[in-house]
């Protein structure tokens, strides 16, 4: 039977791709990538690699990360905190962006702070945007202020089984009728394939984690060949562990 799809089609997507992680050869790595346009963090993923000193690990990050942008998210939970957190994240670098959750562990919501750092210059990552309601409170909050980014929580809104990508296009509208200097990032991606979703919804940036990065050369194989990769994967394996009937 003839294959209907197509192969070695030649992809181009206008959506940036950034890092996510938090383990500091991968960042420098990615830092040196000509895909990767920034990075991004966040306490769960320092935490998963062992980050114990935070300030000093951001700063020693900094020093070679000194051009593409990179997201540090406070970790304070009362408002005065975070602000604080905030503003000396922001000092560190032209290039940080200060990640603001939408609320805090009380689900108490951030706007407030969210426009006063904005609009005191600070580059913001608003980041856990579940809701349309969320975002419109977030592209209102920073209307005015400095340049930001605003981070739906994609995969994780689908793994609710809710399909994230109404509710993208119509934040990517939302944020483009508001504020020219909101960028809409799809963020918790889990395959290669949400690349091609997020780019189609008008997402201007998609965070990757550093396991999926590992796999965008394989947009380019032809699927046959994939077949033939897999099945010999299989018999290698058989034939190593000697498995008999």
């Amino acid at each position: 039977m003839q294959n209907t799809f197509p192969q070695k089609q030649k992809r181009q997507y206008s959506i940036k791709i950034f890092s996510d992680g938090a383990e500091k050869d991968s960042l420098l790595k990615m830092n040196q990538s000509a895909i990767v346009s920034g990075m991004t963090t966040n306490p769960s993923l320092m935490k998963k690699a062992g980050i114990t000193d935070y300030r000093t690990f951001c700063k020693d990050i900094l020093t070679q990360v000194t051009q593409k942008p990179i997201s540090f998210e406070v970790f304070a939970d009362d408002f005065p905190e975070m602000k604080r957190q905030g503003l000396e994240i922001a000092s560190w670098g032209q290039n940080v962006y200060v990640k603001i959750p939408v609320m805090n562990s009380r689900g108490e919501n951030t706007y407030k702070l969210i426009n006063e750092l904005s609009h005191q210059g600070v580059k913001l990552n608003v980041t856990a945007i579940f809701t349309l309601e969320q975002m419109h409170h977030v592209c209102q909050a920073l209307k005015g202020g400095a340049p930001s980014i605003a981070s739906i929580f994609c995969g994780r809104i689908a793994d609710t089984g809710v399909d994230p990508i109404p509710m993208t296009k119509a934040a990517v509208a939302m944020a483009h009728a508001v504020e020219p200097n909101i960028e809409v990032l799809w963020a918790s991606t889990r395959e290669v394939y949400n690349i091609m979703q997020a780019d189609q919804c008008g997402c201007h940036i998609i965070t990757v984690p550093f396991d999926i990065l590992k796999k965008l050369d394989g947009l380019h194989k032809d699927l046959t060949s994939m077949s033939l990769d897999t099945v010999q994967t299989f018999k290698k394996d058989s034939d190593q562990m000697g498995f008999k009937l």
